[in-house]
């Protein structure tokens, strides 16, 4: 939530901040913000409500200064306005601060300045901290004094990037929660919420650790604690090529990075897959024992990565014969979860920062189970605090509402499944081989179903106008209902409900009529009949159906309205393939309501506040 980006050099900073920005507006688009330190004892403070494209038409991007902090908000205290936009200023005007997170003791901290004389000039939280920065140089602290001091009154969690008008040549930051990354270049410095907006500049990162605080020059940085004791953090080297993170010539990175799942998959599976009939080699830092005496697993993940977590539970039962929890990372803490010896806590997240989850891993951990991240950001803090780490490789994600990191997710909770299961002994020699080469096989399966978009097309031409969908799914594709549903809900505003196709009958039955599109996912797998039955008796109260089966199955045929045939995979790895052409579905039923496919109102991709 929120995005930062600072930087200070020799070019002019103006470009590069908005540039960023730009990069970053995925993580909130509500207002944006600048500021300039031109080192003649003022700041230059430009924002806009809205979107970045509102920023750019405001700010001079001739302006040469080469110092200065950005900020892209999704909005927590106060409206999304000018007035509560990001960067605030002390009262005086030489501090100046921009922040992602919440601070849980503002309404304390602003009345304690109030009550100082000091006046507030926005709805947010945020405004506290250049007035505590400069309310404490008040009292005899020099900057870098007044920025920690400051820094130790916050309650709750933070990325800050704060500079004074008088101190050119200096960027101080903190981070207690939210991601911090600072870029290391050569005679130049930079800072940012993600590794994206630095690739450009370079491929060398530090990420803060939780109560890390930085000293950032043209020279070099600086980390060191709330004590001011240096402390020592890896240079890691990203992989990534900047170009993966534009649109190649697509519409929206969304449709980029639905058809980039082909790729994406096979990076997920590159170096994973045995050749030999040899074990799973996921590199785990668990023993062949450890994983055998594992009693109980709890998967704690949030939105989508839930839907993959429930995919989750369906193969590790079957294959491991484990029993599996699937919580809402949200939900997981507050109800005192019971975790016996044993447990192995998962925690699936895109990003690595999600709050909730990293919390209620954070929380199992503390009554002593072990920890895995499924994750694609390497170095993120996810990735830094569990025992074992499991990336997914899908490259950079911009687009809000997730497609080729769910399809990952979902590909290494096979592997996990199909690791635990070998390791127990409890998975079936055959459905292990048939699981391996259809691993093998789905990328090439992936690439054949851009052939079905023209038809995918059709269907959203027919459907754009209606008010509700309703998506069914049994199995392991009831979380596919579910995903579908919170796509065309992400994006194009469209209500939507995903529900079991054999639960139809217990309520949302009263729902169907002509009006109503139902999407019925129907592989050929253990559950084909009693879903065609389900679908009969929707058909029969006139349901509209549009049907999603295995080719050369005829089931629907006189039933539903229309139908999409996929190809044949292995019934448990058919959640990865189902799922695709409901993201186009989607996509095209948004682009048809001239909704912003990437950027959807009201949302973020790294939700970091709880």
């Amino acid at each position: 939530m929120c995005g930062i980006v600072g930087y200070i050099g020799a070019q002019p900073a103006v470009q590069i901040l908005v540039d960023g920005l730009r990069t970053l507006e995925y993580r909130g688009y509500d207002s944006a913000g600048v500021a300039l330190v031109p080192g003649d004892g003022t700041l230059r403070v430009t924002r806009a409500s809205g979107k970045l494209i509102n920023l750019a038409g405001k700010v001079d991007l001739n302006d040469p200064t080469p110092q200065g902090i950005g900020h892209t908000r999704w909005a927590t205290h106060g409206r999304p306005t000018e007035e509560n936009a990001h960067p605030h200023r002390s009262q005086d005007g030489k501090v100046v601060a921009v922040h992602n997170g919440i601070f849980e003791n503002f309404l304390e901290l602003r009345q304690e300045l109030q009550a100082a004389g000091n006046v507030f000039k926005s709805e947010t939280d945020t405004e506290c901290f250049p007035v505590m920065v400069s309310h404490l140089m008040s009292k005899g602290a020099a900057f870098p004094e007044a920025f920690r001091q400051a820094v130790g009154r916050m309650e709750g969690i933070y990325a800050l990037a704060c500079m004074h008008a008088d101190e050119t040549g200096r960027i101080l930051a903190a981070r207690s929660g939210p991601p911090l990354v600072i870029g290391i270049g050569e005679g130049e410095n930079f800072l940012a919420s993600d590794v994206v907006p630095l690739l450009r500049h370079t491929r060398q990162v530090i990420f803060l650790e939780d109560g890390d605080l930085a000293e950032i020059t043209r020279e070099g940085v600086r980390i060191f604690d709330k004590d001011g004791k240096t402390l020592d953090r890896t240079v890691h080297t990203i992989p990534y090529d900047p170009v993966a993170a534009e649109k190649g010539g697509f519409k929206h990175f969304m449709q980029k990075e639905i058809f980039e799942q082909p790729q994406a998959l096979s990076n997920t599976l590159m170096n994973r897959l045995p050749l030999d009939g040899g074990p799973i080699p996921l590199d785990l830092p668990f023993t062949d024992e450890e994983l055998k005496n594992l009693q109980r697993i709890h998967i704690v993940a949030c939105g989508t990565s839930w839907h993959s977590g429930l995919v989750g539970k369906f193969l590790i039962e079957q294959l491991a014969r484990v029993a599996v929890e699937v919580d809402y990372g949200s939900e997981y803490r507050y109800r005192e979860p019971v975790i016996p010896e044993g447990t192995l806590i998962i925690g699936i997240t895109q990003s690595g920062e999600t709050a909730d989850t990293l919390a209620a891993m954070k929380e199992a951990a503390a009554k002593g189970a072990r920890t895995l991240a499924i994750c694609n950001v390497m170095g993120s803090t996810a990735t830094r605090t569990a025992e074992a780490t499991i990336l997914t490789h899908a490259g950079p994600e911009i687009g809000v509402a997730s497609t080729k990191a769910f399809t990952t997710q979902l590909a290494v909770l096979t592997l996990l499944a199909l690791k635990l299961g070998e390791t127990k002994g409890t998975v079936d020699p055959k459905v292990r081989a048939e699981l391996i080469q259809g691993l093998r096989e789905l990328p090439a399966h992936l690439e054949r179903l851009s052939a079905l978009e023209p038809q995918l097309k059709e269907w959203a031409q027919d459907w754009v106008d209606a008010s509700d969908f309703l998506y069914l799914g049994r199995g392991p594709l009831y979380p596919i209902a579910l995903e579908g549903a919170l796509k065309l809900k992400e994006i194009s505003y469209i209500h939507a409900e995903g529900y079991p196709a054999g639960e139809m009958k217990h309520g949302p039955i009263a729902l169907i009529d002509r009006n109503l599109p139902v999407v019925a996912l129907m592989p050929q797998d253990a559950h084909r009949e009693k879903t065609l039955s389900n679908l009969q008796e929707a058909a029969a109260r006139e349901g509209r159906i549009l049907g999603l089966v295995t080719e050369g199955d005829t089931g629907l045929d006189g039933i539903a309205a229309d139908v999409l045939q996929l190809p044949k995979v292995h019934p448990w790895l058919a959640p990865i393939l189902y799922v695709v052409p409901l993201q186009l579905l989607a996509y095209h039923i948004a682009v048809l309501r001239g909704c912003d496919v990437d950027q959807p109102r009201n949302l973020a991709k790294s939700v970091t506040v709880e």
